[in-house]
């Protein structure tokens, strides 16, 4: 990341921790989207390219939404952090991989800009304390907490459309399968 932003980053934010926040939505996402932890991971070579010597790497959250009010302990962790002053910058791989509820958002923008610490994504580096950087990260975290909300109103009115023909299947518990009419039925298999 070589950004004409960069001067935002001061020589009392070197002095600090950069923190590399890392995380996917669910369980399933960990386990299949492996190359997201990978590109995630990356921003701490940017980190020590923009001059940071041993960015922490904060993968707690991994499997875990940023959505809705879920407890997110690495979340948590790097907000204790920032209030510590021992945090210099916090980088994500988007801004909306840090929260996606307005509650968590406005909790973490105070915090950075009261305690003087840079948010860097893929784009550029943020200083909250900056009206217009501020207003950037506020515009992408409603984005991303609106895309959220529509994502699942169409998965639900997907849902239920499919309910409404009849062609709604859920996950069976184990024992059981869909026969070719899609009626559930005793697996047939004997070992399950």
């Amino acid at each position: 990341m070589t950004t004409p932003d960069n001067y935002r980053i001061k020589p009392q934010h070197r002095e600090r921790s950069a923190l590399v926040y890392i995380r996917q939505s669910s369980p399933g996402q960990v386990r299949e989207n492996i190359e997201s932890a990978y590109v995630q991971l990356g921003l701490r070579k940017v980190a020590i390219e923009l001059g940071w010597q041993d960015p922490k790497v904060i993968r707690d959250d991994m499997g875990i939404s940023a959505g809705g009010f879920a407890d997110r302990p690495g979340f948590q962790k790097m907000l204790t952090e920032i209030t510590m002053r021992s945090v210099g910058i916090i980088f994500a791989v988007e801004a909306s991989r840090l929260s996606r509820n307005s509650r968590d958002w406005a909790q973490l923008f105070e915090l950075c800009g009261f305690f003087d610490t840079l948010v860097g994504d893929l784009d550029q580096i943020y200083d909250l304390s900056v009206p217009n950087d501020r207003l950037v990260l506020g515009i992408k975290g409603t984005i991303a907490e609106m895309e959220l909300s529509v994502i699942k109103n169409r998965l639900r009115t997907g849902a239920e459309s499919k309910a409404a023909r009849g062609e709604l299947k859920f996950l069976l518990p184990p024992g059981y399968s869909h026969d070719p009419s899609g009626r559930m039925v005793l697996d047939p298999d004997i070992r399950i």
